[in-house]
């Protein structure tokens, strides 16, 4: 009875199905909009995203705020640009999301 459950569980894992992507199996990725809030490291971005969310007391909306490090291969983002970025795998400890596309450039550029 035991290798008849197994061998039907193999028969319907997802990985085995012929034709299917990546992104089906794993899930939709996450795309979120944000600014670059830091540049200073090499290959990566801070970007802080900002989201609205309702106050469970007193029904107004709350700005929160959540910055999170991206994968920037050419390094192509600056402080002060949009961006956008999403999900993907671990690049390292806290970088879990890549740079997608740089949306508007920094009017004015900060040297530092």
């Amino acid at each position: 009875m035991g290798t008849e459950k197994k061998a039907e569980k193999a028969e319907i894992t997802p990985r085995n199905q012929g034709g299917e992507s990546g992104d089906d199996v794993r899930g939709k990725r996450r795309e979120v909009m944000g600014e670059v809030v830091s540049s200073a490291m090499n290959k990566t971005i801070a970007v802080k995203v900002l989201r609205l969310v309702r106050h469970p007391k007193y029904s107004k909306y709350v700005r929160r705020s959540s910055v999170f490090k991206a994968h920037d291969e050419r390094n192509e983002a600056q402080v002060g640009d949009k961006v956008s970025i999403q999900s993907s795998r671990p690049y390292s400890k806290t970088k879990r999301w890549k740079l997608c596309a740089v949306i508007e450039r920094a009017r004015v550029r900060k040297e530092v």
